[in-house]
C-alpha cells in the first residue's frame, strides 16, 4: 500500500515527484529540469501536465475523483446487506512531522484526543497542519470514558469513570503552548457522574490556555450538562471564542441514535442559552447524515438551526465505527453535501461546511472559524 503525507503538505508535492514554485504546482518542471519528459509513458506525461495545482495541496483534495461516477455500488442499505465503502470515503494513512510531535505530546502528558478515540478520518490532515493550514488536535477532557452510550460513538462508557486529572487544564494548556497552536478545540466525554458535568474542568482549561497566550481562539464542544443552564453558562463566560454543541441527527431520529438522556430540544437550549449570556460567542452545531433521514427532515432541521441563531453548521457522513455500532442506512454523494451546504449559505449560517469527511471539529472549519472570531472581535460582523 503507498503511503501519501497528510493535506495542506508541500511535502505532497515532492512526494509525487512535483515542484512548487511561485504559487502553481507543476510536474512538467520536474521533467525538464531533469530530462525525464522524454521516457515516460504519453499517459502519465498527460497525468503530470495536467495534475493538480497549489490550491489542491491547500484543499487536500487530492484523491482521484474520475473513479467516483463509474462506482456502481449501492449507496442505500438494503435490510441484511451491510453497505460497502464507496471510494470518496477511503482516506490516507497518517503520517509526517506534526502528527507525530502532537502524538507524543499527548502520550507523554497523559491527554486524549477525540480524533483517536472516536477513530475520526481525518486525524492525518487535522494533526499534519503544514504550511497553509494550522494543525488542530481536539482535546478530549476529562478521561476517555463517557456516562453514555450513544448508538453511533466509539469511546467507552461506564457508569462511574475514573475521576478527572485535576492537573489536566494545566497540562493540556501547556502541550498546546508547545505546539504552538492558534486555534484549539477541547471537547469532553459526557461525565454525567460530576455534580456540573465537568463545566469546571472546561472553564480552568480555558483560563490556563488564556492566560498562557491571550491571542489563542478556544473552541469548547461541550456535552449537553443534562440541560443545567448554569453549567452552559460557567463555560460560556470562560474566555471560549466558539461554543459548540451538536445535535447529532434530525429531530426524528435522536431515540434511535442518542443516549436517551439526550434530545434535540435540549441540545438546541444548549446552544441558545450560550448565545445569550455572551452574544459575541459564535455558536456551532454538527449533523451525521446517513443514519435513514429524508431530505425534508434535514431541511427543517437545518431550518431550526438558524432561527436559534446558530452561526456555523457542519455536515458529515456517519461512519459506523464497529459491528456493534448503528448500520450505515446510506452514503450521501459529495454532490449531494454540496447541495447541502448551498443550504446552509441560503439560510444564512456564517459558514456551513458540508461533505462526507467533515467533522464537527474538521480544519478547514477552524480556519475559516478563526477569520469569523477574528472579524467579529473587530465589530466587522
Amino acid at each position: 500500500m503507498s503511503l501519501l503525507l497528510p493535506r495542506g503538505w508541500c511535502g505532497v508535492a515532492a512526494a509525487r515527484g512535483l515542484l512548487v514554485s511561485r504559487g502553481r504546482v507543476s510536474g512538467s518542471h520536474v521533467c525538464n529540469q531533469y530530462g525525464t519528459s522524454g521516457s515516460l509513458p504519453g499517459e502519465k506525461k498527460e497525468l503530470l501536465q495536467n495534475g493538480p495545482d497549489l490550491q489542491d495541496f491547500v484543499s487536500g483534495d487530492l484523491s482521484d475523483k474520475s473513479t467516483w461516477a463509474e462506482y456502481k455500488g449501492n449507496l442505500k442499505r438494503a435490510k441484511g446487506e451491510r453497505l460497502h465503502l464507496p471510494p470518496w470515503l477511503k482516506t490516507k494513512i497518517p503520517m509526517g512531522k506534526n502528527y507525530n510531535k502532537l502524538k507524543n505530546t499527548l502520550r507523554s502528558l497523559n491527554l486524549h484526543t477525540v480524533c483517536e478515540e472516536a477513530r475520526c478520518p481525518n486525524i492525518g490532515e487535522c494533526w499534519g497542519g503544514g504550511e497553509y493550514a494550522t494543525a488542530t488536535a481536539t482535546i478530549m477532557l476529562m478521561g476517555d470514558t463517557c456516562t453514555r452510550g450513544c448508538r453511533f460513538c466509539s469511546v467507552k462508557t461506564a457508569k462511574n469513570p475514573p475521576p478527572p486529572d485535576p492537573q489536566e487544564p494545566y497540562n493540556t494548556a501547556r502541550a498546546i503552548a508547545a505546539w504552538g497552536l492558534d486555534y484549539v478545540v477541547l471537547t469532553s466525554v459526557d461525565r454525567d457522574d460530576m455534580p456540573d458535568g465537568g463545566a469546571e474542568h472546561f472553564a480552568k482549561t480555558v483560563s490556563h490556555l488564556k492566560e498562557r497566550n491571550p491571542k489563542i481562539l478556544v473552541e469548547c464542544l461541550t456535552p449537553d450538562f443534562r440541560g443545567d443552564l448554569k453549567a452552559v453558562e460557567k463555560v460560556a463566560l470562560s474566555g471560549l471564542d466558539v461554543y459548540a454543541h451538536n445535535v447529532e441527527t434530525v429531530p426524528a431520529l435522536q431515540r434511535k441514535v442518542r443516549d436517551p438522556r439526550a434530545n434535540f430540544e435540549q441540545s438546541v437550549r444548549v446552544l441558545k442559552h450560550a448565545k445569550e449570556v455572551q452574544p459575541g460567542v459564535i455558536s456551532k452545531t454538527s449533523i451525521m447524515l446517513g443514519l435513514g433521514e429524508t431530505d425534508e427532515q434535514i431541511y427543517s432541521t437545518m431550518k431550526l438551526l438558524r432561527e436559534a441563531d446558530v452561526d456555523c453548521l457542519t455536515l458529515g457522513q456517519y461512519m459506523q465505527p464497529t459491528k456493534r455500532h448503528l448500520k450505515v442506512e446510506e452514503y450521501i454523494t459529495p454532490e449531494k453535501f454540496k447541495y447541502w451546504e448551498k443550504v446552509g449559505n441560503d439560510l444564512g449560517f456564517h459558514y456551513t461546511a458540508s461533505g462526507p469527511l467533515v467533522r464537527s471539529s474538521y480544519k478547514a472549519g477552524e480556519f475559516f472559524l478563526k477569520n469569523l472570531v477574528e472579524k467579529r472581535k473587530t465589530k466587522a460582523i
